[in-house]
């Protein structure tokens, strides 16, 4: 993994499965495999690696993979007919470690919307129903029916999620359908179909790679890679400090107990969701716990009021931030935004990404109350501006970082700590399964360069006779659904993708009857 990527959960496991092993195994990649585009049984059978047939394997093991497979549970689909290739124990194991990472732990609410539930595809029960029986009061089901007018949009807490789905996987039987081990790559096959190659955890075959030999493949990989910023990134290589700038997506509860027992200055840079997160925490320990942080805090996009017009409409904005309740608006899940998407390709697609997407943050007053206090008593600042150096302080205890502001004039920020909250995001390329896809599967990229996806989220240039390739989550941001990367976004793809495979007989169209027979299975928690 490249220096400047961030390890994720699966990162340490997959590469501890892909190290070469103590003695020679055989069933391994020849060169003849390795170079050639498509593949006969016959190549495959030469290279000693066993085959299993299944009509269809899901790649991931995450949250994507996971609302497939429940819809295609409803559909009919039996669980010996899928397979889902992971390193993951469980789908909400990567999610749950990036929320936990981010202050965003059990307790505390997601970025979500109420009727968005990957464990119910109907959306009903509500999470705020949920949470209002469960705790026995009306205040959820208000504050739904007012916001965004008179409250803030209502959101789920992480730890309703998780146990929500830990319920659905447990229904759904989806241990039966998880085969632990890496992903390699997967490979056209001549005469239709594909080859998945799986490298099992050590000790557990007697080769070492699978192949599953399928008609359907879907790829639901999560982040290609999250990165630092080039310039921590470049600063970390040079001067080989690794205490001083740390990512927000590393573990770093380390940070926050060191300003506890001793007064610190921290640069926070970032305005999306990530970095409000952090500032809460920091802001919570100063206000309730007695920390004496000082807070500094860089923007390189400043929002001083509403832009981004779309329309009629404005993005709204204050005190640098881009407010958006969600990942994206509303009506990408549906309406007029995602029937004005459809339409377009190229750059005109690019140019409503960029109006509707970058980074942002919910509207929360508790948030700017808390900034405000921050900015009277003169412990919370804000600059903006581009990064032009970054070195350490004469005194050795912390990092100068000097940028260049609007108005042409530099400026030198100096602090003890450089929390990085912009969630960079890696190319595809990063994805060694994504990377083999653009070099030897036909598979092209989106307008912002993610993987390009038709709107029944079939991966364009990839087919294979009657076979399908398909794709979701973020990997396919960039394509005709903008809302991809999110709950509601991987229902919406697993909708499209389990009624095109319905279309060529894998499955059952889930209709007005089906849908309502198995919605009072799901309520009765009834396994299927």
């Amino acid at each position: 993994m490249p220096d400047e990527m961030i390890p994720m959960p699966g990162t340490a496991i997959g590469q501890a499965i892909e190290a070469p092993p103590a003695a020679p195994m055989p069933g391994d990649l020849t060169k003849d495999l390795l170079e050639t585009d498509v593949w006969t049984d016959e190549m495959v059978f030469r290279a000693g690696i066993p085959i299993v047939d299944v009509p269809f394997v899901s790649c991931g093991g995450g949250m994507g993979s996971f609302v497939l497979t429940n819809y295609l549970r409803i559909a009919d689909v039996g669980t010996t007919q899928i397979r889902v290739l992971s390193n993951l124990d469980h789908p909400w194991q990567t999610y749950e470690y990036l929320t936990k990472v981010s202050q965003i732990p059990r307790q505390e609410r997601l970025r979500s919307d109420s009727q968005s539930r990957p464990d119910c595809l109907w959306g009903f029960p509500s999470y705020a129903l949920h949470e209002a029986r469960a705790e026995k009061t009306l205040a959820p089901i208000v504050n739904v029916l007012t916001e965004p007018v008179l409250a803030d949009y209502w959101t789920p807490r992480a730890g309703t999620v998780f146990s929500s789905m830990e319920r659905e996987v447990a229904r759904t039987r989806y241990p039966e359908m998880l085969v632990k081990g890496q992903v390699r790559m997967v490979r056209r096959r001549s005469g239709g179909g594909y080859f998945t190659i799986l490298t099992p955890p050590p000790g557990t075959s007697a080769s070492r790679r699978i192949a599953y030999r399928s008609q359907y493949v879907h790829l639901a990989l999560g982040y290609p890679g999250l990165k630092f910023l080039p310039d921590l990134q470049e600063y970390r290589a040079k001067y080989n400090d690794l205490a001083h700038t740390v990512n927000a997506y590393e573990p770093h509860e380390h940070i926050y107990e060191g300003l506890m027992n001793k007064p610190g200055t921290v640069l926070v840079r970032g305005g999306g969701i990530v970095a409000s997160r952090v500032l809460q925490r920091l802001m919570d320990d100063r206000e309730l716990k007695g920390a004496q942080t000082t807070i500094l805090h860089l923007f390189r996009t400043y929002n001083a009021g509403p832009h981004n017009k779309w329309g009629f409409a404005k993005r709204r904005g204050a005190h640098g931030f881009a407010f958006q309740g969600f990942n994206a608006p509303k009506s990408a899940w549906g309406g007029q935004h995602i029937e004005q998407m459809l339409k377009l390709e190229g750059a005109d697609r690019k140019a409503l990404y960029d109006l509707t997407g970058g980074a942002h943050t919910p509207y929360r007053k508790y948030w700017l109350d808390q900034m405000k206090r921050g900015r009277d008593q003169g412990w919370y600042q804000t600059f903006q501006g581009e990064v032009t150096d970054v070195r350490p302080s004469s005194t050795g205890d912390g990092v100068l970082t000097t940028i260049r502001q609007a108005n042409g004039s530099t400026a030198t920020i100096e602090a003890q700590i450089i929390l990085d909250c912009t969630g960079l995001e890696a190319d595809i390329r990063e994805h060694r399964i994504c990377a083999d896809l653009l070099d030897h599967s036909g598979a092209g990229r989106n307008p912002l360069g993610r993987l390009d996806v038709d709107p029944t989220f079939e991966v364009r240039g990839t087919r294979s006779g009657t076979g399908r390739l398909y794709a979701s989550g973020s990997a396919t941001y960039g394509g005709y659904f903008q809302g991809v990367d999110t709950f509601l976004g991987l229902q919406l793809s697993a909708q499209r993708i389990t009624d095109d495979l319905a279309s060529q007989g894998f499955g059952k169209r889930i209709g007005v009857g089906r849908s309502v027979s198995s919605w009072w299975k799901w309520f009765r928690h009834k396994p299927i």
